[in-house]
């Protein structure tokens, strides 16, 4: 008997912690944002600036690096350079040449006495062995893992830091899609190499990232990264305007979502939306009918035959139908996964970093994203996008009907977990 009630117990506090993981933020988005204005209208800029957190910045320079080929040699050029302060948050991060190559920069750089401070997601760094780390610490690399499994934090344990963060000197930034590990090695060439975009930032907007950064550092040692080393005086480094925000849901922040739905309110002439994982909600669906209601071109590229979650995969396609009546235009990648996170409106704005177009972005992760407003950069960026769907297939509706029985009934049982992907 009292077996049964110890038994009864464990299972009732699980069940508790459980539901506080599967919990909504307390700010939520319920009712569709109206189209007022466009992305050039200076309310637009206005109304992003002071709902999303940080004020939009003139005077910076972003570059795009284009797959591993290009963006990891970047990345270790300016951890190599770094004279003041190097500060590194990262999701994934696993053992692998390319993890072999970040620890030993990173510990070069602590030896060299420079301090590096690296925040780690614990889930993401599981395939991460544990003699990087003892290398990085012994070299004096200040690391963290971000939300280990412990019985205190357990109501955390689906939240985890997605974000992908590298500042150096407090000058120059990183944002992007990727993580540390082998599969973004090479050029998207085959299934084994996948296609990404990574970004370098120089100019005041990179305060805003070091700000980022700090938010993480601080919820895990307490401690505040300041003074010079960290937030130096920055000049103008190029005339582009850009702003970096934050979300996180133990803020009950819900400034992805919100921000994605007022710039796809803002579209009047385009929408184009790389997603490695598009899931999207009623509120980001309806928008995107609105849009297309408006006369507004929306093309969607995700991925194809090759994705690492087959869940995404068929909650995702659910969701396709009512989109391709309605002429939006959706494309599949073949030759390897796509991993991008690029939005471009009217060609005038681009949004780019961590965030992926799903729910467990909108509500459940740390993110951090990068808005551009520049026509040039839009200009470059939509050259990039459209080169990815020359290796593409466009799905129609009638394809999109005669997908199998089997699929169909795998897209009714995740239902549940939508609000998990």
């Amino acid at each position: 008997m009292i077996w049964t009630i110890v038994i009864t117990v464990l299972l009732t506090v699980l069940a508790m912690f459980l539901a506080m993981n599967f919990a909504k933020p307390e700010k939520e988005l319920e009712r569709k944002i109206e189209h007022r204005y466009a992305v050039s209208d200076p309310q637009f800029r206005r109304e992003m600036s002071v709902m999303l957190g940080p004020s939009i910045m003139a005077g910076n320079r972003v570059e795009a690096f284009q797959n591993g080929t290009e963006i990891f040699p970047a990345m270790l050029e300016a951890i190599g350079a770094a004279r003041t302060s190097i500060t590194f948050e990262t999701y994934i991060y696993w053992s692998g040449e390319v993890g072999e190559q970040f620890t030993e920069a990173l510990a070069e750089r602590a030896r060299a006495g420079v301090p590096v401070n690296v925040t780690i997601d614990w889930v993401g760094s599981i395939k991460m062995e544990q003699e990087l780390l003892d290398r990085m610490e012994d070299a004096g690399v200040d690391v963290e893992r971000y939300r280990p499994l412990h019985w205190y934090n357990i109501r955390r344990m689906n939240n985890r830091t997605h974000r992908k963060l590298l500042v150096v000197d407090g000058k120059v930034g990183f944002t992007g899609g990727v993580g540390i590990a082998d599969h973004w090695q090479g050029d998207a060439q085959d299934p084994q190499h996948w296609r990404d975009i990574h970004f370098r930032i120089e100019g005041p907007v990179v305060a805003q990232i070091q700000a980022a950064f700090n938010d993480n550092w601080i919820k895990t040692t307490g401690e505040v990264l300041n003074g010079p080393a960290y937030f130096p005086p920055l000049r103008p480094a190029g005339d582009m305007d850009a702003h970096l925000f934050i979300a996180s849901p133990a803020g009950g922040s819900d400034s992805m979502h919100l921000m994605y739905l007022m710039a796809i309110a803002a579209a009047e002439r385009t929408i184009d939306l790389a997603a490695s994982y598009f899931v999207p909600d009623p509120l980001i669906t309806q928008a995107l009918l609105s849009a297309r209601q408006r006369d507004v071109r929306v093309r969607i590229l995700v991925p194809g035959p090759y994705i690492d979650s087959d869940t995404v995969r068929i909650a995702s396609r659910r969701a396709w139908g009512e989109l391709l009546l309605a002429d939006l235009e959706i494309y599949i990648y073949q030759p390897t996964m796509l991993h991008n996170k690029l939005l471009i409106i009217d060609r005038e704005l681009v949004s780019v970093g961590s965030t992926n177009f799903d729910i467990r972005s909108f509500r459940l992760n740390d993110e951090a994203s990068l808005n551009i407003y520049d026509v040039q950069f839009a200009e470059q960026m939509t050259g990039v996008f459209e080169q990815d769907l020359e290796r593409t297939k466009r799905l129609d509706y009638r394809e999109w009907k005669r997908r199998p029985l089997k699929e169909k009934f795998a897209e009714f049982v995740t239902i549940p977990l939508k609000s998990q992907l």
